[in-house]
């Protein structure tokens, strides 16, 4: 138990993405049409997606096999390390065992690309040339830039007005893989100029960069649209995560008392949970823990109920937890959690109280966030910092109770592009407001 770090050989890279959708207890409430209101059906989709992704969003199978060509790019990162915390345990002075699985090592510096490549891959096979998409923090526009670059699409990325100014090397980066970024909202498109004309000082959101790009692909025949969290595929696509840490800690001999994620839109926090879901429906005893910034609670304040994923409308409605698709969260550093609703498979679980959720303050976050950076040597995302903080609390309870306690959290990326963040707490500028 006391090993550092745990790999895999590349053999033991999961041949197949697992799919939750099959084991969960009950089927997911249809999304709408954002019309009609009726259940969707497939080819209401057909105009920003590809026929190979629509057959994921909507599939009840257990396991769907990942195509060669994405194996053979996973490889170039894939299997990612398992780090057992010992300098942050020797801090806390806590007789539990921390895990964590670090999705910073692939070429985006996130779990993004995960879901990425098998989106750009798909699209190219149904000769798409172009992706339009939106990105909070910059992860997800990160990825899919360097996706469309491995497979030959252009690609245009409406980034999240507060994150635009607040992370220009990020920007730069989606720049050097040749994607074209604009700040969201833009004048652009008809969303954004409507959001301009009632706010122009907004920080922007996630709901309304959905919208510029989903109304951009919708008038191109050559262009789809590509989303980094929520949706079913992103999630199935993300379970190599969840996959290879489950063998990690078999390797180990050991299993997680409780399992953490952040939790914006889902996929991090979904691809980690799914195997580990599917234990404790079999009657494995763990927890698992989705958490959240306070500033932007829509676990643990938002309603469940049919909402737009998008400000404009365009979007089918979802049976998710919601703020409400125009509720415009303040701007946070954490911007890829700067999102009003959640993915319908983890609201499904939270609805039936088969995981927990917590919402923490920013200024919280980022003192674990240095605290760990401080101990392990590596330097967390912000969002990814929510999972810390979630951690060094549960080891601290357990150093309080007297008890071991092995915990599991995911580190989904790290905060090289954050500095502007950092800066702030470290000069005592960061807030809490709500």
């Amino acid at each position: 138990m006391s090993q550092r770090r745990v790999l895999l050989d590349e053999r033991a890279i999961p041949q197949v993405w697992y799919n939750l959708q099959a084991d969960l207890p009950s089927p997911l409430p249809p999304p709408l049409h954002p019309v009609t209101r009726n259940s969707l059906e497939p080819n209401d989709l057909a105009a920003i997606f590809p026929a190979d992704l629509i057959a994921q969003e909507m599939s009840q199978e257990r396991y769907i096999d990942i195509p060669g060509e994405v194996m053979d790019i996973y490889r170039s990162w894939r299997p990612t390390p398992l780090f057992r915390a010992l300098k942050l345990e020797q801090k806390l002075d806590t007789p539990a065992h921390i895990y964590y699985k670090y999705e910073g090592a692939s070429p985006a510096g996130s779990h993004k690309l995960n879901t990425a490549v098998p989106q750009v891959y798909y699209n190219k096979k149904a000769g798409i040339r172009r992706l339009t998409t939106e990105t909070g923090a910059g992860q997800w526009g990160s990825a899919l830039s360097i996706a469309c670059r491995f497979f030959g699409l252009e690609c245009k990325v409406f980034m999240v007005r507060v994150s635009y100014d607040q992370k220009p090397y990020r920007r730069s980066f989606m720049e050097v893989y040749g994607a074209q970024v604009l700040s969201s909202p833009s004048r652009e498109t008809e969303a954004g100029r409507n959001v301009l004309a009632q706010e122009p000082d907004t920080p922007g959101t996630l709901g309304t960069a959905i919208s510029e790009a989903v109304e951009e692909a919708v008038q191109d025949p050559d262009t789809n649209y590509s989303l980094g969290s929520v949706l079913n595929h992103v999630l199935l696509h993300q379970s190599v995560i969840g996959q290879e840490v489950k063998a990690q800690m078999e390797k180990l001999g050991c299993y997680p008392d409780v399992v953490i994620g952040c939790h914006g839109g889902g996929s991090n926090f979904g691809g980690l949970i799914a195997p580990f879901v599917r234990d404790k429906l079999e009657g494995k005893a763990l927890r698992i823990v989705a958490v959240e910034p306070s500033s932007c609670p829509t676990l643990t304040e938002g309603e469940y109920s049919y909402d737009y994923c998008d400000t404009a409308g365009l979007t089918p409605l979802l049976q998710m937890y919601t703020l409400g698709h125009q509720f415009t969260p303040p701007g946070i550093h954490a911007g890829g959690l700067r999102y009003h609703g959640a993915s319908p498979i983890v609201s499904s679980l939270y609805h039936n109280r088969i995981i927990e959720a917590r919402a923490y303050s920013q200024t919280d976050v980022f003192h674990s966030a240095v605290t760990f950076a401080r101990s392990e040597g590596i330097l967390p995302a912000p969002e990814s910092s929510h999972a810390i903080h979630a951690a060094v609390t549960e080891a601290l309870q357990a150093r309080d109770a007297g008890e071991e306690r092995v915990i599991l959290f995911g580190l989904s990326g790290h905060g090289h592009f954050d500095m502007s963040a950092y800066e702030d707490y470290l000069a005592g500028k960061l807030n809490n407001a709500r």
